[in-house]
């Protein structure tokens, strides 16, 4: 196996070498290809194909990458693919040029070329350019995945999406979608009343969200900063000021983990309105869904994963208590005091914290029942005031607020409120918050007192909402993962900084696996549990099933530190759940596409509420008095499902 990857390495090695070779014989000849400035182009492949009959004998001008070819002496095809699909291109000696046919000939997969010629359609009927001329407009260097197999490393495909969008058309149709859709919510919006603005990414406070920020430093003013974790406490202060509509959609940094839903940087779409509450907000957002599907889909019946989601429906309006009440079987109704609060979560197994209060409660009752039974759109009501600071009392009910979540495939899909616009009173949320950022909460926001003073000037009735741009993008492209819609997911460095480098040039010569430096290891202050002296019978051993299984989906618990649960393929057609408490040694967007070891025979075991199904095997150990752990991952040919013996 070795010998052979050596052997591979240096076929890829010669194959670079010769184009690179190709490119200084080039140059020497006075066509450096990147001297070239620009070419004039008049149409796109699918153009052509689309109107045919209108363009059949007709000189174009196209460009695009070389994806195929076929040198057949005297006469050639290749495939050209630019940003609307391919095309294939007949190109012959007679008709380019003796010279200009040889030049062709030495032209490599991957090469960008500017093709001029005559529309047609070939003796099997596939519609092609007759190239009258074919210039070489940028040479590459290196070498594209193989064009059968493609590129299907997930982690290589985030790391170079600029490769995974050459060789797959379908995530190229993804993020076209993408840019569809927003420019779709800016039209809906401004022609709606509202207005965009800009508000800082840096801020000294970083409120409006429960979450851990990043921090920073501005040298220049000598002051510690945050990376902003929302856009609300700005543009409510734009509402005070008078601009009664006003929506951002920005780029948001919460310093949290990495899962299929979760990147610690992402797109967010706020909008106030004036003179509004949560009910104009929900009509908003269930319209604004509505239209953007019709718009960039052509319907409102869409396909997510294996469910139909269909948004011409009214969406179901639901308080929290009535989901609860419908889900889990609990009037939260007759519960009246904290201590009845915690004995039902006891009684219903629901891990909560000692300073967790009635509200929370109840918020943590609807995460573990609620949340999964909600595929269809579905809008959660009147949240407690425990879990919403900056939402409006429910006049007359004030343990709850006017504050709704929109979920669909059982994510939360928006987040809105009547906007609290009480001074005295959010001076009270905000201290709450403080004492439990003084417990230990760093999801806890603090008190800011610009945006009080601003809310003393004055703010009227306001609605407002949240709406996550890239988990929108992911239902209207059925993408099972947040880093299939970012063109360029947060990835952990290969190797360290120090040797990213190097880990990129093994990427780029491979295209197919993952390479990193050889290190060398200290082991001298490793220590390992004592060998167990106990024998156990072969027939004993032998009833353990242990099975190559492959992570399908990873993300964290919610509610826990520790545990991640894996969505995995053992082989058997249905899918298997597996718990395992290592969030401390693993993101679990890095463990997607891996191939494990699991004990697939043990017995259900209720963890969070949710049944893990087995057990996955870890390495551990102890290194220098701290404790190690190696999530035991195999080669990733080995089909899911593979016994070990």
């Amino acid at each position: 196996m070795a010998e052979q990857k050596k052997v591979q390495e240096q076929d890829i090695n010669q194959l670079l070498k010769v184009r690179r070779e190709k490119l200084e014989e080039l140059q020497a000849n006075g066509n450096n290809p990147f001297e070239i400035m620009k070419y004039d182009v008049d149409h796109h492949s699918r153009e052509v194909k689309e109107n045919f009959e209108e363009l059949e004998g007709k000189q174009v001008s196209l460009a695009g990458r070389i994806m195929s070819k076929r040198v057949m002496g005297k006469a050639s095809f290749c495939n050209i693919q630019d940003l609307e699909g391919n095309i294939q291109s007949y190109v012959a000696r007679d008709s380019i040029g003796e010279e200009e046919y040889k030049a062709f000939k030495k032209m490599d997969i991957g090469d960008i070329v500017g093709l001029k010629g005559e529309v047609f359609k070939t003796k099997t009927g596939e519609i092609s350019i007759h190239a009258s001329a074919v210039s070489l407009l940028s040479k590459s260097l290196q070498i594209l995945p193989e064009k059968f197999h493609g590129l299907t490393n997930t982690d290589i495909r985030y790391r170079q999406r600029y490769v995974d969008l050459i060789m797959n058309q379908d995530v190229k149709d993804t993020f076209v979608k993408r840019s569809r859709i927003i420019s779709c919510i800016r039209q809906y919006l401004d022609g709606n009343g509202f207005m965009e603005v800009e508000t800082p990414i840096l801020v000294p406070n970083a409120g409006g969200a429960a979450a851990r920020p990043f921090d920073t430093h501005y040298n220049a003013l000598d002051e510690d900063v945050h990376l902003r974790i929302s856009l609300e406490l700005y543009l409510k202060r734009l509402i005070v000021g008078g601009l009664e509509r006003v929506y951002e959609i920005g780029r948001v940094f919460r310093n949290e983990g990495l899962d299929t839903r979760h990147n610690p940087e992402f797109t967010l779409l706020e909008l106030y309105q004036a003179y509004t509450d949560y009910h104009g907000m929900m009509d908003l957002s269930e319209n604004l869904y509505r239209h953007v599907a019709r718009e960039v889909l052509g319907t409102t019946v869409i396909t997510y994963g294996d469910v139909e989601i269909d948004l011409s429906k009214p969406f179901e309006r639901l308080t929290m208590v009535e989901a609860v009440k419908k889900y889990a079987d609990v009037d939260f109704n007759e519960i009246k005091t904290e201590e009845e609060a915690k004995a039902l979560a006891d009684k219903k197994g629901v891990h909560y914290e000692a300073r967790h209060k009635k509200g929370d409660i109840l918020n943590l009752l609807f995460e573990e029942f609620v949340e999964e039974q909600l595929i269809q759109p579905t809008f959660i009501m009147d949240h407690p005031v425990e879990v919403s600071p900056l939402a409006k009392r429910i006049p007359g009910n004030p343990d709850y607020t006017e504050r709704f979540e929109l979920f669909i495939t059982k994510r939360e899909m928006a987040n809105a409120f009547s906007e609290l616009n009480d001074p005295i009173d959010q001076r009270g949320r905000f201290e709450a918050q403080e004492e439990l950022k003084a417990q230990g909460d760093e999801e806890a926001n603090s008190v800011d007192e610009d945006f009080l003073n601003a809310l003393e000037h004055g703010m009227p009735p306001t609605g407002g909402i949240g709406i996550g741009i890239d988990r929108m993008v992911m239902l209207l492209t059925n993408a099972a993962a947040i880093r299939d819609v970012l063109l360029f997911p947060t990835m952990k460095t290969l190797g360290g900084s120090d040797s990213s480098a190097k880990a990129g040039k093994a990427e780029n010569a491979a295209c197919a696996q993952e390479v990193k430096a050889a290190e060398v290891i200290d082991f001298s202050k490793v220590k390992v549990e004592p060998l167990f002296e106990e024998m156990i019978d072969f027939e004993t051993f032998s009833k353990a099933d242990y099975r190559a299984v492959k992570v399908k989906a990873c993300e964290a618990v919610p509610k826990s530190k520790k545990l991640l649960k894996f969505i995995l393929d053992d082989g058997s057609g249905t899918e298997r759940v597996i718990l395992s408490g290592i969030h401390e040694y693993y993101e679990p967007g890095d463990l997607v596409g891996k191939t494990c070891i699991a004990i697939v025979n043990l017995p259900p075991r209720p963890m969070m509420g949710i049944d893990s199904c087995g057990m996955l095997i870890s390495a551990v150990h102890e290194d220098d008095g701290k404790e190690g752990l190696n999530l035991l991952m195999v080669d990733d040919r080995i089909p899911a499902g593979a016994k070990l013996y």
